[in-house]
């Protein structure tokens, strides 16, 4: 389609010899269409052209020569030259953009890997809430990264290594035989946790047995290998439940026990820049000449290695083995620092510098209970797989108590939960903390997942009713230019610049606060034009469009993990 944008650069940039692509940088988009498809404000070039932006508007505008195929006129408004497009161009061009099977899906990525590490739940832990941010936003990015052509890796990089695991086999050993970890893994394994905890707070020599059991396992030693690899499997089991439910997919299982036998080559990769020293005991690498006042632990006292080590070995091998542009960490906020340290050593290793550029951490805020934090040595968490479940029976309840008629209610209210959960935790920015509140995330009022899925069943049951989709072919453009079509035409003319907003930000918030926008824009077309009527051109025209938002709708959701009924 027309850049639009591009073509009112290269006519401002023949008039001042500035930059092109920088121009294109400036330009907006108005909030209130009056003023004009798009916004170029002056004040940007006072400095560099030494005048009063109206007086550069004034210049500029004088100066211009219009395309009128793209540009149909320039207004002044104060500092501002604001440009109204050519809409029968613009709405002929998105209407035929969205003939295909995948509109909009680019090929921008072309050649360039990305790797998303997320989700990475702890095994032999309960898969609770505060796992849900890591694993949609991650997911989100790895099918919008993909819908734009990118070479996506997603790795579940499994907490399936570390000292708890010994804490783990410690008590196994003294208390196994009181729990059916067979029968109830997770919250059997999660009792065990919560008592040798307790136990390590009380006795210190349990607590040197739990250190010593982890570095048994580093060793290899045959007893606490068997046992870690039963809390393993039976873990994936358990959590394989959730990944069904959210739809969630991956295409490395890698955690950080697959790094055991490849940390001695890093380990001997930084004693060769002699910057491995000895503290406490301890092997650090100091890093108070970068600003980082923390140094990074590569090795404990008793030898055992730390997550640094393992994930300065994920660095090493991702890179050697997907080759990648960018390699985005999913975790939340608190990692900050642990990154910063990682990031930093990884410098160390000897990788070409494109693999050190491409190291981003992707951090978000915490799901956090009314009460404050969660932990799992606490015993106070809410369990992903039930919230979910509530979710689904909750929304069975509304369809129950508002169509109980409706085919396929069990599929549509797993749909109608599992989506509302998603979007409430993607339309909000990442960065944010939440207050993790039942009403609040099943809120199925105001701008929520529920609203998008009924926006798009509407537009499905305006196609059903109407019997029919007219050709693009047969469109009459001129059908289309009301106020409340083209502000749908321009959202969706928006699209692939959205998804290139999320990657750039990386921020799945953007799309979903982009498809609230087209869902309201559609209920306001849906309110003021009628579409069922004589005028048979006019018909088509607005029924071809609602097919059209239905697509974006229903697109744009499956990106962010929703998956949309057909019938509410």
């Amino acid at each position: 389609m027309t850049n639009f944008k591009q073509k009112i650069a290269e006519q401002i940039a023949k008039v001042t010899d500035l930059d092109e692509k920088e121009l294109e940088t400036y330009i907006e988009i108005p909030k209130d269409e009056k003023n004009g498809d798009y916004a170029f404000p002056c004040f940007r070039l006072a400095k560099e052209l030494k005048k009063a932006p109206p007086q550069i508007a004034s210049d500029i505008k004088e100066k211009l020569v219009l395309d009128e195929k793209y540009i149909k006129k320039v207004d002044i408004v104060g500092g501002y030259l604001n440009f109204y497009i050519n809409t029968n161009l613009l709405t002929s061009e998105v209407l035929k953009e969205m003939e295909g099977e995948e509109f909009g899906k680019s090929n921008i990525g072309a050649g360039k890997n990305i790797v998303i590490d997320y989700s990475a739940p702890n095994i032999a832990k309960p898969f609770h809430i505060g796992h849900l941010r890591s694993t949609v936003i991650g997911g989100a990015l790895y099918n919008i990264y993909k819908y734009l052509g990118y070479n996506t890796i997603g790795v579940n990089h499994l907490g399936d290594y570390g000292t708890q695991f010994g804490k783990l086999i410690e008590g196994y050993k003294l208390w196994g035989k009181e729990y059916d970890i067979e029968k109830d893994p997770i919250n059997e394994l999660t009792k065990i946790y919560i008592r040798i905890n307790e136990a390590c707070k009380e006795d210190e020599n349990i607590l040197n047995a739990c250190r010593d059991n982890f570095k048994k396992l580093e060793d290899g030693d045959e007893y606490c290998t068997k046992i870690w690899q039963k809390f393993r499997e039976l873990s994936l089991q358990e959590f394989q439940r959730v990944y069904d439910l959210l739809g969630s997919q991956f295409d490395s299982w890698n955690g950080e026990a697959f790094y055991s036998d490849k940390m001695p080559e890093v380990i001997d990769i930084l004693e060769k820049t002699g910057k491995l020293i000895e503290s406490q005991g301890a092997r650090i690498i100091d890093l108070e000449e970068q600003g980082i006042n923390t140094p990074c632990i590569i090795e404990k006292s008793n030898g055992s290695t730390t997550y640094a080590t393992r994930d300065l070995a994920a660095i090493l091998y991702r890179a050697r083995t997907y080759d990648f542009d960018k390699a985005l960490y999913v975790t939340s906020y608190e990692q900050v620092l642990h990154f910063k340290q990682v990031f930093e050593v990884a410098k160390l290793l000897g990788l070409d510098e494109k693999y050190i550029k491409g190291l981003t951490h992707i951090p978000f805020g915490m799901v956090l209970l009314p009460t404050g934090k969660m932990s799992t040595r606490e015993g106070n968490i809410v369990k992903l797989e039930e919230l979910l479940n509530e979710a689904i029976q909750r929304a069975e309840d509304i369809i129950e108590e508002k169509n109980p008629s409706l085919e396929n209610k069990k599929e549509v209210a797993k749909k109608v939960g599992i989506g509302a959960v998603i979007f409430n935790d993607l339309s909000n920015s990442r960065v944010k903390d939440e207050i993790f509140e039942w009403n609040q995330i099943l809120n199925f009022q105001g701008e929520t997942g529920p609203y998008i899925q009924y926006t798009y069943v509407r537009t499905r049951s305006v196609l059903e009713k109407v019997g029919y989709l007219p050709n693009m072919a047969d469109i009459k453009i001129e059908k289309l230019q009301d106020c409340y079509s083209q502000n749908i035409i321009k959202l969706i003319y928006e699209w692939e610049d959205i998804l290139i907003q999320v990657t750039q930000k990386d921020e799945p918030s953007i799309l979903a606060r982009y498809l609230i926008d087209v869902a309201k824009a559609f209920s306001v077309f849906y309110n003021e034009n009628k579409i069922m009527i004589e005028d048979k051109e006019l018909q088509d025209a607005r029924v071809y469009l609602t097919f059209c938002i239905g697509k974006v709708l229903k697109t744009g959701a499956k990106l962010l993990g929703i998956d949309m009924p057909n019938k509410m």
